[in-house]
């Protein structure tokens, strides 16, 4: 019983302090604005993460939302309880991101844009022109996972892009984050009819375009992190052959934003034996979580005793015998820095 009394005083007590912090923040307290809004802040950029596909998106829409947040805390006519500041919340976040979906296109993945290439490219130049989907860190501490691994699964995340804005903002609400049909009319300000519609259409293209969410093992699973061990002694050994015996028959290698990819073993191990080992002298690398996936984020040196930089993180995907079906490469020093890496290893 002193355990369930000690529980009940502490949601009230910070319940009153969520009061206070609502009432300061109104009368212009931006410190008590900031602590109203620290306990959600994380799974806010979760949810701009998945309707823009971006990390640095992502940092740039919540900036903007908590700053419309802030200049419109004095309309805000809910209740201090946290389930009411979250709907305002999302709210704000939610429509930022429609204003970014509606100003640029899609983001994607080099298999979204055409077929894979029939032999080896080297010396390929990025596609600027692209909007290319990034990758998402796995939060360390798992107290502070403010989402189930697969809503920011990779390929579920690349098949949320192929949505338009409404549908894409209806879904996320709906099933990620447990918004009722109602809720999410009077947050995107249209009628439940109308959301309904918005996500059957949206089902159905998910229906087509994503794989099971579910499907993907624990990244700190046993199977995950053999795969991730595996796979490192092979790039830094420089052994092609062992990294080649970890793929599956039909395994898959992009680089965005390198526009070509490679499907089957025999492309992907050409690639393997031509360009990382083939062109790479040395590498280090750190195994690291992205998109719910085990990844490993790697530094290339131009020889094992000299200074390595940061290259890539690379998200692998494992079919059910533990092998790597999927290897998409997110080269850039810039997708070190949401991983907690240094660029100079």
């Amino acid at each position: 019983m002193s355990g369930i009394s000690s529980a009940a005083g502490s949601a009230a007590g910070s319940a009153a302090e969520d009061a206070a912090d609502l009432e300061l923040a109104r009368a212009g307290d931006a410190a008590a604005f900031t602590r109203l809004v620290a306990p959600l802040r994380g799974e806010l950029h979760a949810h701009c993460y998945r309707m823009l596909g971006s990390g640095h998106d992502a940092d740039d829409a919540l900036q903007e939302a908590l700053l419309r947040a802030w200049r419109g805390i004095g309309r805000f006519e809910g209740r201090a309880g946290r389930a009411s500041l979250r709907a305002w919340l999302y709210t704000a976040a939610t429509r930022t991101c429609l204003d970014a979906v509606e100003h640029r296109g899609r983001r994607a993945l080099p298999v979204d844009l055409g077929p894979a290439a029939e032999r080896v490219v080297l010396d390929a130049a990025p596609a600027t022109e692209v909007a290319w989907l990034g990758p998402y860190p796995s939060r360390a501490d798992p107290a502070e996972r403010y989402q189930r691994r697969e809503d920011v699964e990779l390929a579920f995340v690349a098949a949320l892009q192929h949505l338009p804005g409404n549908q894409r903002a209806a879904l996320l609400l709906f099933e990620v984050l447990g918004f009722s049909a109602a809720e999410i009319a009077d947050l995107l300000d249209t009628t439940a009819g109308s959301v309904n519609s918005a996500l059957a259409r949206a089902r159905r293209q998910l229906a087509r375009t994503a794989p099971d969410r579910d499907r993907q093992p624990a990244p700190d699973g046993p199977a995950a992190r053999a795969a991730v061990a595996a796979y490192r002694s092979a790039l830094e050994r420089g052994d092609a052959d062992a990294l080649v015996a970890l793929l599956s028959a039909d395994a898959t290698w992009s680089m965005p934003p390198l526009p070509h990819w490679y499907r089957g073993r025999a492309a992907v191990a050409a690639f393997a034996r031509a360009v990382p080992f083939g062109r790479c002298p040395s590498w280090r690398t750190a195994a690291v979580e992205a998109n719910g996936r085990p990844a490993v984020a790697c530094w290339l040196g131009a020889a094992p005793d000299a200074p390595h930089t940061a290259w890539s993180v690379t998200v692998l995907g494992l079919d059910g015998d533990g092998l790597i079906a999927e290897l998409v490469s997110f080269l850039g020093a810039e997708h070190f820095a949401a991983f907690g890496l240094p660029e100079r290893y």
